[in-house]
């Protein structure tokens, strides 16, 4: 592909991504009609505890990587994070439903989800965009254009990574946000759930 035809970090990984969070979604969307189809929406309601047990499970990456614990090769637990972090949930959405008097509920899942988009942004994305940005200035380069021409054909880029680096400012407070939320759900359940 010619230097100048090459297509944008937009088009080329920031979208794919984003249509990769809505296949979360869409996923959720499918189990869950599946369970309505086999009259079996009571599974649902108990999927809500292995979810987030995944959900805490993949947070062994953020404990080494803050170094809280010393075992586990971080590229092997980002990866656990990624799966475990998805997988739960999908069972956290399922679980979640249609239930539109579940406020508390609903603001949990609403946080989860900005939480996985900014988790994966900041670690699937930004190290893709950084690579593939380094890469086209290193062919501009190659080519001969001047620092000039080369800012000016990657401005659209630069912006977008720098936008895409943003994302632990999201990221750390809608992770507390969700811990929180979470916890209040799971409280208000054993309050109210009914034990006979």
């Amino acid at each position: 592909m010619p230097i100048g035809r090459s297509q944008s970090l937009l088009g080329h990984d920031v979208l794919p991504f984003y249509l990769s969070l809505l296949a979360l979604v869409a996923a959720a969307l499918l189990l869950d009609a599946l369970l309505h189809l086999g009259n079996a929406v009571w599974i649902g309601r108990y999927l809500g505890i292995p979810g987030t047990i995944l959900i805490l499970v993949s947070g062994r990456y953020s404990l080494r990587k803050h170094k809280i614990v010393s075992w586990g090769k971080p590229a092997k637990l980002l990866k656990q994070h990624q799966w475990l972090a998805w997988i739960g949930s999908l069972l956290v959405l399922v679980h979640a439903g249609i239930h539109f008097n579940a406020w508390l509920g609903w603001l949990a899942v609403a946080a989860m989800l900005i939480n996985v988009a900014s988790g994966l942004t900041g670690k699937y994305l930004l190290g893709r965009t950084q690579k593939r940005l380094a890469n086209r200035r290193r062919a501009l380069t190659d080519a001969g254009l001047s620092a000039d021409d080369i800012s000016e054909r990657t401005h659209f880029d630069t912006r977008t990574m720098d936008l895409i680096k943003q994302w632990r400012v999201i990221h750390v407070p809608i992770t507390l946000a969700f811990a929180g939320l979470a916890l209040a759900h799971i409280i208000t359940i054993f309050l109210f759930w009914s034990w006979k």
